[in-house]
């Protein structure tokens, strides 16, 4: 609680150092947003898509930073972004996923609201407590609707933003790039980083956002025949590249359908094809998906860094004790010697620190 309350007031703080002018209107709604996000359900996502369009074109400059945080799992991304480069189309939909009921929606925002009054009544914000205590009241009498920036505020501030959650905002540049990259065509990208580090939530992140079509290099990992010492010896050895070069690289650069055949580790075999057709957007993830062999083929690569302390405790929590130990002894070290020797880090387009991805 008392974390929660000093997070709050800092927040309250730099949010008023930022913006001087603002109102108590001004102030309810960053606590709205807090508590409730977008404030109202998204039905129609191509009607969102066709306003934030237009308002982008209206929108003046916003000084100040274009990822604003509010105090909660919520954040301003401001219309500039789109100016960058970033489509309306998957700013609409960033809006559009984060537009969902949250719990206990009132009862953080009075929580935060004790906290706005409590610093009013010390002096460290502008208002006169007596306003501040009916201003409440009655907003609280009429159930807490969400509310608009004040005049003054807009006249001086021009707020042009979409509230979203933070944990889209983490991926921003890279929506960015891959919004810029889909301008010249299709886009076939790879999410590389050691085990752990949130490829598989990015991978399903962006299968939602986009629409794209997801392989997995875990589907690849090595035949019977193929595991020797001198091909574990190699770095990047422990996956079978040749076949997804072959029955997945090619035929995407080829604009062909994938016959996808996955490894199935239960009885180390594969399995019968599946066939799937190139999207837009494709994305490899796994480990050893930049593989020099394979690198060639993206027109985009993201690294996921992580460290270690987070890395183990993550393995530790969702595997068993034995299974956890697989990790360490046997398939980091390869990952590491991988990552080391063929520089994978720094071939990569964007490197993202994993830290913030659950």
């Amino acid at each position: 609680m008392k974390d929660r309350r000093e997070q709050t007031e800092k927040l309250l703080m730099g949010h008023y150092q930022t913006y001087p002018k603002l109102q108590i209107k001004d102030i309810f709604k960053f606590l709205h947003q807090s508590s409730f996000g977008c404030e109202h359900l998204v039905t129609d996502l191509s009607a969102v898509n066709e306003y934030i369009s237009k308002e982008a074109k209206e929108s003046r400059f916003h000084v100040g930073k274009l990822v604003e945080p509010l105090d909660g799992d919520f954040c301003r991304v401001y219309l500039d972004w789109i100016e960058a480069g970033l489509s309306a189309k998957t700013l609409g939909k960033l809006f559009f996923l984060s537009a969902k009921p949250v719990e206990n929606g009132k009862s953080m925002l009075e929580e935060k609201l004790a906290v706005f009054t409590e610093m009013v009544n010390k002096g460290l914000l502008p208002f006169a407590p007596d306003k501040v205590e009916r201003e409440i009241a009655k907003w609280g009498d009429e159930g807490y609707p969400a509310c608009h920036h004040s005049d003054r505020f807009k006249s001086n501030y021009f707020p042009a933003y979409r509230v979203i959650r933070k944990e889209y905002a983490i991926f921003l540049p890279l929506f960015l790039q891959i919004d810029r990259t889909t301008q010249m065509g299709r886009v076939t990208m790879a999410i590389e980083g050691g085990s752990a580090s949130g490829k598989t939530t990015l991978s399903k992140m962006l299968e939602e956002i986009y629409d794209a079509t997801v392989f997995h290099m875990d589907d690849f990992f090595l035949r019977p025949e193929q595991r020797s010492q001198e091909r574990f010896a190699k770095p990047g050895g422990n996956v079978d590249w040749e076949r997804f070069l072959e029955e997945v690289l090619i035929p995407l650069k080829n604009d062909e359908s994938v016959n996808y055949r996955r490894f199935d580790c239960s009885t180390f075999t594969i399995k019968p094809s599946v066939i799937m057709n190139p999207s837009r957007i494709n994305i490899i993830e796994g480990a050893y998906s930049m593989h020099p062999k394979l690198a060639e083929y993206y027109n985009l690569s993201v690294f996921l860094d992580i460290p270690s302390q987070l890395q183990e405790m993550r393995i530790r929590k969702r595997n068993s004790p034995d299974m956890a130990e697989r990790f360490f002894k046997e398939w980091i070290p390869m990952e590491h010697q991988y990552f080391e020797k063929l520089r994978v880090k720094e071939r990569c387009d964007m490197v993202i620190d994993s830290k913030d991805i659950s």
